[in-house]
Protein backbone atom coordinates (compact mmCIF):
# COMPACT_ATOMS: atom_id res chain seq x y z
CA UNK A 1 0.00 0.00 0.00
CA UNK A 2 1.46 3.39 -0.99
CA UNK A 3 1.92 6.05 1.65
CA UNK A 4 -0.87 8.06 -0.01
CA UNK A 5 -3.24 5.07 0.14
CA UNK A 6 -2.26 4.44 3.74
CA UNK A 7 -2.98 8.08 4.60
CA UNK A 8 -6.38 7.93 2.85
CA UNK A 9 -7.24 4.72 4.70
CA UNK A 10 -6.19 6.28 8.01
CA UNK A 11 -8.35 9.34 7.31
CA UNK A 12 -11.33 7.12 6.45
CA UNK A 13 -10.73 5.15 9.64
CA UNK A 14 -10.49 8.39 11.65
CA UNK A 15 -13.77 9.65 10.21
CA UNK A 16 -15.57 6.30 9.91
CA UNK A 17 -16.13 6.80 6.17
CA UNK A 18 -16.02 3.90 3.71
CA UNK A 19 -13.59 4.01 0.75
CA UNK A 20 -14.74 6.67 -1.74
CA UNK A 21 -16.97 8.34 0.87
CA UNK A 22 -16.49 11.25 3.18
CA UNK A 23 -17.70 11.79 6.69
CA UNK A 24 -20.14 14.68 6.29
CA UNK A 25 -19.56 15.86 9.86
CA UNK A 26 -15.78 15.91 9.36
CA UNK A 27 -16.21 17.89 6.14
CA UNK A 28 -18.52 20.32 7.94
CA UNK A 29 -15.96 20.75 10.72
CA UNK A 30 -13.25 21.50 8.14
CA UNK A 31 -15.48 24.04 6.35
CA UNK A 32 -16.28 25.82 9.62
CA UNK A 33 -12.66 25.75 10.79
CA UNK A 34 -11.28 27.18 7.53
CA UNK A 35 -14.12 29.74 7.39
CA UNK A 36 -13.24 30.79 10.93
CA UNK A 37 -9.60 31.29 9.91
CA UNK A 38 -10.66 33.43 6.95
CA UNK A 39 -13.04 35.44 9.14
CA UNK A 40 -10.26 36.10 11.64
CA UNK A 41 -8.16 37.36 8.71
CA UNK A 42 -10.88 39.92 7.88
CA UNK A 43 -13.28 38.29 5.42
CA UNK A 44 -17.02 38.51 6.07
CA UNK A 45 -18.26 35.51 8.08
CA UNK A 46 -20.92 34.23 5.64
CA UNK A 47 -18.66 34.81 2.65
CA UNK A 48 -15.96 32.78 4.42
CA UNK A 49 -18.37 29.92 5.03
CA UNK A 50 -19.66 29.91 1.44
CA UNK A 51 -16.13 30.06 0.05
CA UNK A 52 -14.95 27.21 2.30
CA UNK A 53 -17.96 25.09 1.30
CA UNK A 54 -17.19 25.60 -2.39
CA UNK A 55 -13.52 24.86 -1.77
CA UNK A 56 -14.46 21.56 -0.09
CA UNK A 57 -16.87 20.53 -2.87
CA UNK A 58 -15.39 18.16 -5.49
CA UNK A 59 -16.99 20.15 -8.31
CA UNK A 60 -16.16 23.48 -6.60
CA UNK A 61 -19.68 24.43 -7.63
CA UNK A 62 -23.01 24.63 -5.80
CA UNK A 63 -26.40 26.27 -6.20
CA UNK A 64 -27.79 28.69 -3.67
CA UNK A 65 -30.12 25.99 -2.36
CA UNK A 66 -27.23 23.52 -2.00
CA UNK A 67 -25.15 26.10 -0.13
CA UNK A 68 -28.05 26.98 2.17
CA UNK A 69 -28.62 23.30 2.97
CA UNK A 70 -24.95 22.46 3.45
CA UNK A 71 -24.29 25.45 5.69
CA UNK A 72 -27.72 25.52 7.37
CA UNK A 73 -28.22 29.18 6.48
CA UNK A 74 -30.96 31.20 4.84
CA UNK A 75 -31.09 31.91 1.11
CA UNK A 76 -30.69 35.61 1.97
CA UNK A 77 -27.41 34.85 3.77
CA UNK A 78 -26.21 32.90 0.72
CA UNK A 79 -27.20 35.77 -1.57
CA UNK A 80 -25.23 38.34 0.42
CA UNK A 81 -22.18 36.07 0.61
CA UNK A 82 -22.11 35.22 -3.09
CA UNK A 83 -22.59 38.86 -4.02
CA UNK A 84 -19.51 39.74 -1.98
CA UNK A 85 -17.47 36.80 -3.34
CA UNK A 86 -18.33 37.61 -6.96
CA UNK A 87 -17.53 41.28 -6.37
CA UNK A 88 -14.03 40.40 -5.13
CA UNK A 89 -13.59 37.86 -7.97
CA UNK A 90 -13.26 34.82 -5.72
CA UNK A 91 -16.16 32.97 -7.35
CA UNK A 92 -18.08 33.10 -10.58
CA UNK A 93 -21.77 32.77 -11.32
CA UNK A 94 -22.98 30.54 -14.14
CA UNK A 95 -26.35 29.37 -15.30
CA UNK A 96 -27.21 25.67 -15.14
CA UNK A 97 -28.04 24.44 -18.67
CA UNK A 98 -31.81 24.34 -19.16
CA UNK A 99 -32.45 25.96 -15.80
CA UNK A 100 -32.97 29.39 -14.33
CA UNK A 101 -30.84 28.49 -11.30
CA UNK A 102 -27.40 29.95 -10.88
CA UNK A 103 -24.42 27.87 -9.84
CA UNK A 104 -21.59 29.47 -7.95
CA UNK A 105 -18.17 28.18 -8.88
CA UNK A 106 -14.64 28.76 -7.67
CA UNK A 107 -12.39 30.13 -10.35
CA UNK A 108 -9.63 27.84 -11.63
CA UNK A 109 -6.40 28.57 -9.81
CA UNK A 110 -8.42 30.49 -7.23
CA UNK A 111 -5.51 31.83 -5.20
CA UNK A 112 -3.58 32.95 -8.26
CA UNK A 113 -6.69 34.65 -9.63
CA UNK A 114 -7.46 36.27 -6.28
CA UNK A 115 -3.97 37.69 -5.86
CA UNK A 116 -3.81 38.79 -9.49
CA UNK A 117 -7.04 40.77 -9.04
CA UNK A 118 -5.52 42.37 -5.94
CA UNK A 119 -2.71 43.53 -8.20
CA UNK A 120 -5.20 45.70 -10.10
CA UNK A 121 -6.50 47.11 -6.82
CA UNK A 122 -2.96 47.95 -5.71
CA UNK A 123 -2.37 49.79 -9.00
CA UNK A 124 -5.46 51.95 -8.45
CA UNK A 125 -4.58 52.61 -4.80
CA UNK A 126 -1.01 53.48 -5.70
CA UNK A 127 -2.11 56.04 -8.30
CA UNK A 128 -4.70 57.58 -5.98
CA UNK A 129 -2.15 57.79 -3.17
CA UNK A 130 0.45 59.44 -5.43
CA UNK A 131 -2.16 61.99 -6.46
CA UNK A 132 -3.04 62.52 -2.79
CA UNK A 133 0.61 63.04 -1.82
CA UNK A 134 0.96 65.71 -4.52
CA UNK A 135 -2.30 67.35 -3.41
CA UNK A 136 -1.26 67.45 0.26
CA UNK A 137 2.33 68.35 -0.50
CA UNK A 138 4.92 65.58 -0.32
CA UNK A 139 6.92 67.51 2.30
CA UNK A 140 4.03 67.84 4.74
CA UNK A 141 3.65 65.10 7.39
CA UNK A 142 0.40 63.81 5.81
CA UNK A 143 1.81 64.04 2.27
CA UNK A 144 4.98 62.18 3.29
CA UNK A 145 2.93 59.46 4.99
CA UNK A 146 0.75 59.06 1.90
CA UNK A 147 3.81 59.08 -0.41
CA UNK A 148 5.37 56.31 1.69
CA UNK A 149 2.15 54.30 1.49
CA UNK A 150 2.15 54.71 -2.31
CA UNK A 151 5.79 53.59 -2.44
CA UNK A 152 4.90 50.55 -0.31
CA UNK A 153 2.10 49.54 -2.71
CA UNK A 154 4.41 50.07 -5.68
CA UNK A 155 7.01 47.81 -4.04
CA UNK A 156 4.40 45.23 -3.06
CA UNK A 157 3.05 45.16 -6.60
CA UNK A 158 6.49 44.56 -8.16
CA UNK A 159 7.21 41.82 -5.63
CA UNK A 160 3.79 40.24 -6.18
CA UNK A 161 4.41 40.12 -9.95
CA UNK A 162 7.74 38.37 -9.38
CA UNK A 163 6.23 36.06 -6.77
CA UNK A 164 3.41 34.99 -9.10
CA UNK A 165 5.93 34.12 -11.81
CA UNK A 166 7.97 32.07 -9.35
CA UNK A 167 4.79 30.30 -8.20
CA UNK A 168 3.98 29.28 -11.80
CA UNK A 169 7.47 27.79 -12.18
CA UNK A 170 7.30 26.07 -8.78
CA UNK A 171 3.81 24.69 -9.48
CA UNK A 172 5.20 22.82 -12.49
CA UNK A 173 7.58 20.94 -10.18
CA UNK A 174 4.85 19.72 -7.81
CA UNK A 175 3.39 16.25 -7.98
CA UNK A 176 -0.13 17.25 -7.00
CA UNK A 177 -3.40 15.85 -8.31
CA UNK A 178 -5.31 18.32 -10.44
CA UNK A 179 -8.33 19.97 -8.83
CA UNK A 180 -10.58 17.97 -11.17
CA UNK A 181 -9.22 14.71 -9.70
CA UNK A 182 -6.94 13.81 -12.59
CA UNK A 183 -3.28 13.09 -11.93
CA UNK A 184 -0.72 15.76 -12.69
CA UNK A 185 -0.74 19.51 -12.26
Amino acid sequence: MSSESAENARQRQDTGAAPGERDAEAVSRFVERFASEMTEAGMQRMASRVFAALLADDDASMTSAELALALRISPAAVSGAVNYLTQVSMIGREREPGSRRDRYRLHNEIWYTTFASRDRVLTRWEQTLKDGARTLGEHTPAGARIAETAAFFEFLQSELESLMGRWEEHRKTLDLPAADGRAGA
